[in-house]
């Protein structure tokens, strides 16, 4: 068996608990046993096998490099599958099988909207591998694949929005109709824009931003009467509410911008995804493990990130609060 194979389910096997024992959500909830950095996380739900699968962007975290300035270990990166029964206990599962064709060789932060039996991702595709930030040659765009069973999956558009480094699609069914995409413009200091379709393919972009901050990873969900976004300002995770999904309201302040107690949950939380199910609102989140104890003994333990787990609730004040000590001991139900 391949050496690097040994070592992920040795890792596997370490770090996370076995599925069977599992009755509430753990910290970590996940851990990609091969590169140990999971990331950018979207759950979808297969109605064939009928349980959840997670996306996810595989961070070859474990990657030691001579300069510590090197970012290519960002790079050059799959996307991750996981699975679970109930959304608490996850099974690592491979990786996605993601045509070459249409995408390339660094793929990040996946979108999954599924409508009449089909599945569509919105991936973000980076044209090879880059060892610095903001190079003028590394663009982004977004790709649509499509999928009737979240395992073989087609090549459909590479969007046009407008930009030339666009990252973090973020799709919804619009309330007036049609489709509507929030994402990230590298281009425009990251602000996050949105455009509209009548159809999944052709996008109209809108001139203006949703607020004035920098983020990404924006998520937009319906939930106890509202439309919410939840977007990665990296200082936190920051949080709007509309009526309409167009006008926005930003909440004071972030959530899980304070350090959780237990160990691999002591950083910010980070590009997220939320699963509204049987009345609730699961957040899915990644952390760095910058803060662990390992991280005073190995030069690259803060590369890697772990996939955490807390619920939402709308506050008396009308705005979303969570508690990233409390114990998750309810799961996801199965989707129809």
């Amino acid at each position: 068996m391949h050496r690097r194979v040994l070592a992920g389910l040795a890792l596997a096997l370490t770090l996370t608990p076995p599925a069977a024992a599992l009755a509430q959500a753990q910290k970590p909830l996940y851990r990609d046993p091969v590169f140990d950095g999971a990331a950018d996380v979207a759950i979808a739900w297969d109605k064939t096998d009928k349980l959840w699968r997670m996306f996810y962007t595989n961070r070859r975290a474990t990657l030691k490099l001579e300069d510590p300035k090197d970012v290519a270990w960002l790079h050059a990166t799959a996307i991750g599958v996981a699975t679970s029964k109930d959304g608490l206990a996850w099974t690592y599962a491979g990786t996605a099988d993601i045509p070459a064709a249409c995408t390339g060789q660094t793929l990040w932060a996946p979108e999954i909207f599924t409508e009449n039996g089909v599945h569509h991702m919105f991936l973000t595709v980076v044209p090879g591998i880059f060892h610095r930030w903001n190079l003028p040659e590394a663009g982004a765009k977004i790709v649509h694949l499509t999928s009737t069973d979240l395992k073989a999956w087609t090549c459909a558009d590479t969007l046009d929005l407008g930009s030339d480094r666009v990252i973090d699609a973020g799709v919804i069914k619009a309330p007036q109709g049609g489709y509507r995409m929030w994402f990230k413009d590298e281009r425009k200091d990251s602000r996050i824009f949105f455009a509209d379709s009548p159809d999944l393919k052709s996008w109209t972009r809108q001139p203006d931003f949703v607020a004035d901050f920098a983020g990404e990873g924006p998520k937009v969900f319906f939930f106890q009467g509202s439309w919410w976004m939840i977007a990665d300002a990296w200082k936190g995770l920051a949080v709007l509410r509309s009526k309409d999904a167009v006008t926005w309201e930003r909440q004071p302040g972030f959530i899980l911008d304070k350090p959780g107690a237990a160990p691999t949950d002591r950083d910010l939380g980070h590009h997220p995804d939320v699963v509204v199910n049987d009345g609730r609102a699961l957040l899915y989140y990644f952390v760095g493990q910058g803060k662990e104890e390992e991280a005073k003994t190995d030069p690259v333990w803060n590369q890697r990130t772990v996939i955490q787990l807390g619920e939402l609730k709308v506050g008396k004040d009308g705005w979303l609060t969570i508690d990233r000590e409390a114990v998750v001991k309810k799961g996801l139900k199965a989707a129809k």
